[in-house]
């Protein structure tokens, strides 16, 4: 009974922290706790892992039996590289009841990079490259981002700190008794593999709205004009300057590069951005700081990201006037961009 009513109480924790300031200026806490304000309380998502050591598991499985503590992460990310020796302690101390659990985002990092990272900090526990449908599932938002689900089987807590609060949620989520969770789960459309658009097809009719509310029809360019999409981060070039200069310089390249190339009005130009570390009003300010002419718009679940199949800023996506994707001009290519455009 106790313990029920320490469950019910981090439930309304939660529910009682949304809202508190504009999108703009919200913490890492605030908005991992805005991004799991519908997810805490509902059953969690059934999905099977693999690690990046090959070994198999069954989320679904776990429920009913031990909380699960996940944590999204990256290895550029320095709140994520200084919540490491907590996460880890946790992990040497989880005991029979609890599965600990490391979810690397798959954003602008590599298996090379996080099995070196791993090998750097010392860290154990299993790791988990997303493939995208864990931060669909779990509403990504900001790195880290800890998922804490109860035994049974209920998300109870969505945070960004390494924290008392953390601690204890994780002490009320192997305290819950457990049982198979009833009703939809959390996320439950998010989390079927959804087509990825190659090279080769043809773009499906949809409308996208713009950061400055005009409607973008994916299909409705004039006649004989081809779409260029910028797949990107408002953050990428500052935030990643000194964890990965290589990719900060590739955002500031082909930004620059679309801004020479889209005075070309026979080419129409999208940028996409992340929802990951960024709200309406982040994009807006670099769109002010760097004077961006081309439409923007912000991807904040990540469907489009998904859609598209891309994991790296900055990519690029050529579409021709018939809607069919002709080439995926990826990080290290944007010098080839000019051509490319040329091309079409």
């Amino acid at each position: 009974m106790r313990s029920s009513h320490r469950v019910s109480g981090w439930i309304a924790m939660c529910a009682l922290s949304i809202g508190i300031a504009s999108a703009k200026d919200l913490s890492g806490q605030e908005r991992a706790t805005a991004a799991g304000s519908g997810l805490v309380g509902s059953p969690a998502p059934r999905l099977s892992l693999t690690t990046i050591d090959g070994q198999k598991i069954d989320l679904g499985a776990l429920y009913g039996k031990k909380a699960v503590y996940l944590k999204f992460w990256a290895t550029w990310c320095v709140p994520c590289r200084e919540q490491m020796p907590h996460f880890q302690r946790t992990y040497e101390g989880a005991g029979s009841d609890l599965a600990v659990i490391a979810i690397n985002a798959g954003f602008n990092d590599s298996l090379g990079e996080i099995r070196t990272f791993r090998q750097r900090l010392g860290i154990s526990m299993p790791i988990v490259m997303d493939d995208g449908r864990l931060a669909a599932a779990f509403n990504l938002r900001v790195t880290p981002q800890h998922i804490v689900i109860g035994r049974d089987g209920r998300i109870l807590y969505v945070g960004h700190l390494a924290d008392a609060q953390l601690d204890a949620a994780v002490a009320a989520a192997r305290s819950t008794p457990g049982g198979a969770p009833s009703g939809a789960t959390a996320g439950a459309a998010a989390t079927r593999v959804a087509h990825k658009v190659q090279v080769g097809e043809r773009l499906p009719a949809a409308t996208w709205q713009t950061l400055d509310g005009h409607a973008f029809h994916v299909r409705s360019g004039k006649p004989g004009q081809p779409t260029v999409f910028l797949f990107l981060s408002p953050w990428c070039e500052s935030y990643l300057a000194t964890t990965r200069p290589t990719v900060s310089a590739n955002c500031r390249a082909a930004r620059e590069q679309v801004e020479k190339l889209a005075r070309d009005s026979h080419v129409r130009w999208l940028g996409i951005a992340s929802g990951l570390w960024a709200s309406p009003d982040d994009l807006r300010d670099y769109q002010a700081e760097h004077k961006i002419g081309i439409p923007l718009t912000l991807d904040e679940s990540g469907a489009l990201f998904r859609q598209f199949g891309v994991m790296d800023t900055p990519t690029i996506v050529l579409v021709d006037a018939q809607g069919k994707v002709i080439r995926r001009v990826e990080a290290g290519e944007v010098g080839d961009l000019p051509g490319a455009i040329a091309a079409l």
